[in-house]
């Protein structure tokens, strides 16, 4: 994460609400803390392609995951209608653009998370897929899109649950020691009431601080998250 004091503009790309928490929801309180620019785009709804979705469900989605980000300390968030657990039905194109408008209008981050590629979720896939797309180095570009940071983060059941011999593994080799703001991301993901399993469901609160804890063990710290590094720029 930056040392320098002055202020990053920081983009999270999710496909669903409650990836930003499990993702990456450490690291984004941190940036809170340190004063930067924090915005959360969402593909989806969420909840669109369950049986039992409606309006209502789709709403109290939404109200959890206003919730949730204000847990962090976030208020900037849009988000988008691409058919949930079907992203794969949208042309990539159209998924980039969405990202690219609300890019044009927020200004260039200078750090972004998304999902790995590797995930078992198809809208995980086409969100990384279309964050990579619409980020693109365009050396003398207008539109001047090119982040200095591209960090990919593990979801935890998607990234876990695929098959290792069908699609690259998510082996991490970047780590944000989140000590500080593991308290916050609980919280933040214990607002996803409709989303949260008993113990040992890999949606459980337990598992949720378990894997930090093993991602902070790894490095030394009491806890963190981990990424894979798509991109780094020394500017």
């Amino acid at each position: 994460m930056p040392n320098s004091q002055e202020q990053q503009k920081i983009l999270a790309v999710v496909a669903h609400s409650d990836d930003e928490i499990l993702g990456c929801g450490g690291a984004l309180a941190k940036h809170v803390q340190q004063g930067d620019n924090v915005a959360v785009v969402f593909m989806t709804d969420g909840v669109g392609s369950r049986t039992s979705s409606n309006d209502q469900s789709a709403m109290r989605r939404s109200q959890q995951m206003a919730a949730a980000l204000s847990q962090i300390g976030i208020s900037n968030f849009h988000q988008l209608a691409f058919p949930d657990n079907a992203m794969d039905t949208v042309p990539l194109l159209e998924i980039t653009k969405s990202v690219e408008a609300f890019c044009q209008d927020w200004g260039l981050p200078d750090r972004v998370y998304t999902h790995h590629f590797g995930d078992l979720n198809i809208d995980h896939q086409m969100t990384h897929r279309a964050v990579m797309t619409c980020f693109r180095p365009q050396p003398d570009s207008e539109k001047k899109v090119s982040p200095t940071e591209i960090l990919t983060f593990e979801v935890l059941s998607s990234t876990h649950w695929n098959s290792i011999s069908s699609q690259s593994a998510f082996i991490p080799h970047y780590f944000i020691d989140i000590s500080s703001t593991l308290s916050a991301k609980l919280k933040a993901f214990a607002e996803y009431t409709d989303e949260i399993r008993d113990w040992p469901h890999a949606r459980s609160l337990q598992a949720v601080e378990h894997l930090a804890k093993i991602r902070g063990a790894i490095v030394g710290v009491d806890a963190a998250e981990a990424f894979v590094v798509e991109r780094i720029i020394e500017r």
